[in-house]
């Protein structure tokens, strides 16, 4: 069988905008180092509107932003400023504690968006969750492109078809941006233990089984699997070798310890996080 589960995509609002979220799902908390997959739009938003996501923390992973429009100002608790356009990779590992916030830029926000992109988390491994907070902004024409079997593919972190993204990655990583044009084949090799596949646009036949927009397969261990673009598609490629120590998850938080993540509660919730550069709002501590 070519693909081993389906997970379809759940509509989660964010304030003020809708998400598609994929990870975790009932079932299926991870895929190789990828503990949270979110589907940003796609949505158009009218002058004067956009996203804004408040100051909020995060422990123990990394927060990976890669749009295929729009762009999004982050701000961080590092002092960090940075605006992302599509095609770029926002990397912030959180470590030991940071918080941020992600809005449409002034200028965007004010003739009118339109707004398309992957948000995803990757826990850090044992003996590197409490690591010191840092940032990574990486341009476009930095991340290796190639074409494989008439096929664009931009390796976003770890390695894949040969190529290494210059992104630093602490596990096994299989992350790649598929534009594939209808009729067009691609084979991805059982390179990494856990895989999957998440069609953002279009639809792909697997092997005979049909994957549909917003969908996500994980697939096979240690079988070679042809995907075959139905329609014009953009397609993610995720996964790495999986974790020999389960993750938790609750909120903004992840960890190896639910007594570590009860700790960062009570740290949000007492205001000892660093603050948001050029920020004042906040994003409360939500109920159990």
């Amino acid at each position: 069988m070519a693909i081993e589960k389906f997970i379809d995509a759940r509509e989660r609002d964010l304030g003020g905008f809708k998400v598609r979220r994929i990870l975790p799902a009932p079932g299926r908390r991870m895929v190789g180092p990828f503990i949270f997959f979110d589907h940003i739009g796609p949505a158009d938003f009218p002058p004067g509107r956009g996203i804004d996501v408040r100051p909020h923390p995060h422990i123990a992973l990394a927060t990976v932003t890669y749009l295929y429009s729009g762009s999004f100002l982050h701000r961080d608790s590092l002092g960090t400023v940075m605006e992302i356009h599509p095609g770029d990779v926002n990397w912030m590992t959180a470590g030991r504690g940071i918080a941020h916030s992600e809005r449409t830029p002034p200028l965007l926000r004010e003739r009118g968006a339109h707004m398309h992109g992957i948000q995803s988390w990757v826990a850090l491994p044992d003996g590197h969750e409490e690591i010191e907070p840092a940032f990574a902004h990486h341009p476009a024409a930095t991340l290796p492109h190639l074409q494989v079997d008439g096929c664009d593919l931009r390796v976003i972190a770890g390695e894949a078809y040969g190529r290494r993204s210059p992104v630093e990655v602490l596990w096994p990583t299989l992350y790649v941006d598929a534009s594939m044009p209808a009729g067009a084949t691609l084979e991805l090799p059982a390179d990494y233990t856990e895989r999957a596949i998440y069609v953002s646009e279009g639809a792909l036949d697997v092997d005979g089984e049909v994957l549909a927009t917003a969908r996500l397969a994980i697939l096979p261990l240690d079988v070679t699997v042809t995907l075959r673009a139905v329609h014009n598609s953009r397609v993610m490629l995720l996964g790495g070798e999986p974790f020999p120590t389960p993750r938790h998850i609750w909120w903004n938080f992840v960890s190896s310890s639910r007594e570590r993540i009860e700790q960062a509660k009570q740290d949000w919730a007492r205001g000892r996080f660093a603050p948001v550069v050029d920020e004042t709002e906040f994003t409360p501590l939500p109920d159990d």
